[in-house]
């Protein structure tokens, strides 16, 4: 039976990798694929009515506010979109006896860890990002508690800003550049995070929360390093550029960040599948990027 889908977020990185999957997928799914344009999470009138419009079977919450340095000064904002908007989804699914899947975040955790994150382990925000996710997770459990959130973190894909699209642009325009190396995580390529949105929208049975990156560890440094070399190969960095490791406290930013943020995905990858390493997405993203780019100079 096909299963109908109300997207939020649909313009993001995530959203833009559901909608790509599901539009190769059409037996198996309908798609109704909403932007803030579209549907402002933050109008329970307004989510209520395309709830009772589409009858979804399942939402997928992908629409977030991630701008996590502007969060420290636009508190209001950031809690409305990711407090309020997941509250009101959850309002509605539950009006309307549907599911819902809410994507949420590592800045849940404080980072002052020395191993994997579990699903269950005491969360502790350190900035107002994480503050408003953690609110959104409560909020949407509180409302419904059949709800499935996944965490990831780290997320970056060809659409929109991310890591690695400010990475190459900052190595093409530059000499050198220093790179946090006392921040450590995983990179998770948002095609691969898509793919288990929808196994999980496969799985009614499926609830609580659990955590969702691509395999192994690395600092920002790291995944600069492994950005460069993948970049340069494939002509998309073309000149040299010196990558030198800095600490934390060498690129103040208004936001804390998390020191520690790797996260223990094992009961995911039982249900869910497998991970790929984070080296073998960027590989796949960097060919994404390469392929777009020869089509945009053809």
């Amino acid at each position: 039976m096909t299963k109908r889908i109300l997207l939020t977020g649909a313009d993001g990185q995530l959203g833009s990798e559901i909608c790509q999957r599901v539009a190769q997928m059409t037996a198996a799914y309908t798609l109704e694929a909403t932007d803030q344009a579209r549907l402002d999470i933050c109008d329970l009138a307004q989510v209520e009515a395309a709830v009772a419009a589409f009858k979804p079977d399942v939402i997928v919450n992908a629409a977030a506010y991630t701008a996590v340095d502007k969060a420290e000064s636009e508190r209001d904002i950031a809690f409305a979109v990711n407090a309020q908007g997941a509250e009101n989804l959850a309002l509605a699914a539950s009006q309307a006896g549907c599911r819902l899947i809410h994507i949420s975040t590592d800045y849940v955790f404080n980072g002052e860890n020395c191993k994997p994150w579990q699903p269950n382990d005491p969360v502790g925000p350190i900035n107002v990002y994480g503050e408003s996710k953690l609110a959104g997770e409560q909020a949407v459990l509180k409302a419904l508690p059949g709800a499935l959130i996944i965490r990831t973190a780290w997320v970056y894909s060809r659409h929109g800003e991310n890591f690695v699209k400010t990475m190459i642009r900052l190595m093409n325009d530059r000499d050198s550049l220093g790179i946090i190396s006392d921040q450590i995580g995983t990179p998770t390529h948002a095609g691969r995070l898509a793919e288990i949105v929808l196994t999980a929208v496969d799985q009614p049975a499926l609830s609580g929360i659990y955590h969702w990156t691509d395999a192994g560890v690395a600092s920002w440094y790291d995944f600069a390093q492994a950005i460069y070399e993948l970049g340069s190969k494939a002509g998309l960095i073309t000149s040299a550029c010196q990558l030198t490791p800095i600490g934390t406290r060498d690129y103040p930013t208004p936001a804390t960040r998390p020191c520690y943020s790797v996260m223990d995905c094992s009961r995911s990858r039982e249900v869910l599948g497998l991970a790929r390493h984070w080296r073998e997405q960027l590989h796949f993203m960097i060919a994404e990027l390469d392929y777009v780019n020869k089509g945009a100079n053809a």
